[in-house]
């Protein structure tokens, strides 16, 4: 029991190192993830380590971006050396040039792996489940029919994205939508290998 509580504790501080890419402490941030490790969010697919560079190149962007994060769900495999963690998370970004950001509230769905005594990331992915535009110095014009283009859950998000320099390739999974059960169906049987 009481290795399964520190394995929880490591498993919330892993979650909540991802301030590191709000504060830019990149070097922090590539510990998250083992070498292997890769990300799918709305503006990158990878490997982690590509990631922390574009993270580099978007720290220099007029995108500035918070994440909050709370306690994950995590379940376990039976050996103890795996684990599937959900993750309520907002995304805060706001684009300083342009005076137009977003609140997007999303859920980390993350594979970490106990290797050599130490939890890390394996594979990221978000689900989006809904966001706002916000207007920090007053209201600015946006184009709809550029926000048309995404899943309402995060068309706010991609329209910010899109007018900083970092488009999205493709459709993310959404709350309720089919790649949110292909997601979890994936990483369950990831679990039970």
């Amino acid at each position: 029991m009481q290795d399964q509580l520190q394995d929880r504790q490591q498993l919330n501080n892993l979650m909540n190192g991802w301030m590191h890419r709000d504060l830019g402490e990149w070097d922090q941030l590539r510990e998250l993830f083992h070498p292997d490790g890769t990300i799918e969010i709305t503006w990158f697919e990878g490997l982690a380590s590509e990631f922390v560079s574009g993270s580099m190149r978007m720290g220099k962007s007029d995108l500035r971006t918070k994440h909050l994060i709370a306690t994950p769900m995590i379940a376990f495999n039976t050996g103890g050396t795996k684990a599937i963690l959900e993750t309520n998370a907002m995304i805060i970004a706001e684009n300083v040039k342009l005076n137009v950001g977003c609140e997007c509230h999303n859920r980390f769905y993350d594979m970490a792996e106990k290797r050599d005594g130490v939890w890390r990331l394996v594979h990221r992915q978000s689900i989006y489940d809904m966001g706002t535009f916000t207007f920090p110095q007053g209201l600015v014009e946006i184009d709809p029919a550029r926000v048309a283009k995404y899943p309402r859950e995060y068309a706010t998000l991609a329209y910010l994205l899109e007018l900083s320099g970092f488009p999205l390739q493709r459709v993310f999974a959404t709350r309720g939508s089919e790649l949110e059960q292909n997601i979890k169906r994936d990483a369950q049987q990831w679990l039970s290998v």
